[in-house]
């Protein structure tokens, strides 16, 4: 029998809060509590395999209180490892079933070497074997050697839940997943097994790999010498597009793209597939280039001394630092020294300085 758990971690173990209501259905099942017992026991054994006694003498004391691989001691420093403090339902399933790891440990690991076979499934009859289902361990639909014929999952494999059912994978249909969708064709069936596999892009239904092979194309496809060829959307009689936008044909479909900022209306992407440009812009070199208003030799400032400074689409015009805006002109102002002259002339001389 193993050492009973300190009283201070029972008293722990009660005090510990039970988990909030809404937290209610996330509980996992106890297979799955089960079988992640194990697999942290399995670990527990890698983790204690190269470990001994850890005395001075370790072979006096193999020869003496027997092997270390299959002593008690080995078998508390794997349980002690199992479940954190916190850990309440792992604490919890390892208390109430200590006896059950112990007897396993120390007389039945040769019989029966699977853990979780022997623990989760015959001995707490909460799991189920690979293959089986529901609270009697029925075989799945198709066998429990190949679930499903292999191509889908089955509902409560492994677990005492689930109906047995098979929920198919992408491609496969019918109670045993042995059928295939639209869009797959049978490349293998026999006796033992179906393998389905996706049709060209082109094809709806079909009975091969290539678009030759279509029973039916894909909306966006048409027939055409015996295959399956893609419609040009953006091909058609009245544009799909809007007036600012250019279409762009994809396979079995098109999708609409916006038109440069420097076009008023285009035929692709960016300045050269322009069909006129937007003011301020005019074609140069096959595409829409900003026109520099300020390089006119006339001058398009309205107003004398006043700077022009060309922006993308546009130019501004702008007094010089320093001077003064008016009407029709960009102003210098006077010196402070000839204002103050003309405001307040000098005084003639006195007789003094004659």
């Amino acid at each position: 029998m193993l050492p009973r758990a300190p009283a201070a971690l029972g008293l722990l173990l009660l005090l510990l809060p039970p988990p909030p209501p809404g937290e209610a259905t996330k509980k996992p099942t106890p297979c799955k509590r089960c079988r992640e017992l194990v697999d942290k026991f399995n670990q527990g054994m890698v983790d204690t395999a190269k470990k001994n006694f850890g005395g001075g003498n370790t072979a006096w004391e193999e020869k003496t209180l027997s092997k270390y691989e299959f002593s008690e001691v080995r078998l508390l420093e794997i349980v002690e490892g199992l479940c954190g403090s916190s850990d309440f339902e792992c604490n919890q399933l390892v208390e109430e079933h200590e006896e059950h790891l112990e007897a396993w440990w120390l007389q039945l690991k040769k019989k029966y070497p699977d853990l979780f076979e022997w623990f989760c499934v015959k001995t707490l009859k909460v799991c189920c074997s690979p293959g089986t289902y529901g609270p009697n361990c029925l075989a799945c639909q198709g066998g429990s050697e190949r679930p499903c014929s292999g191509n889908g999952l089955c509902s409560g494999d492994g677990s005492r839940q689930g109906d047995g059912t098979c929920q198919c994978h992408l491609g496969y249909q019918g109670p045993l997943c042995t059928d295939c969708t639209a869009g797959y064709f049978s490349a293998l069936r026999n006796a033992t097994h179906s393998v389905c596999t996706a049709c060209d892009e082109s094809c709806k239904t079909c009975t091969g790999p290539t678009s030759r092979d279509c029973g039916q194309c894909e909306a966006g496809w048409v027939q055409e010498d015996g295959a399956c060829v893609d419609v040009d959307e953006c091909a058609a009689e009245t544009p799909p597009c809007g007036d600012t936008q250019y279409c762009e044909n994809v396979s079995g479909s098109f999708v609409c793209e916006e038109c440069d900022p420097t076009c008023m209306g285009c035929t692709g992407k960016g300045p050269g597939h322009c069909k006129e440009c937007v003011p301020g812009y005019a074609k140069e070199s096959g595409q829409c280039t900003d026109v520099d208003e300020c390089a006119h030799a006339g001058g398009v400032c309205p107003r004398r001394n006043e700077n022009c400074y060309n922006t993308p689409g546009s130019f501004v015009c702008v007094c010089p630092e320093g001077f003064e805006e008016a009407e029709d002109a960009c102003m210098q102002p006077r010196p402070a020294r000839d204002e103050a002259t003309e405001e307040n002339p000098a005084p003639p001389p006195s007789r003094e300085d004659l």
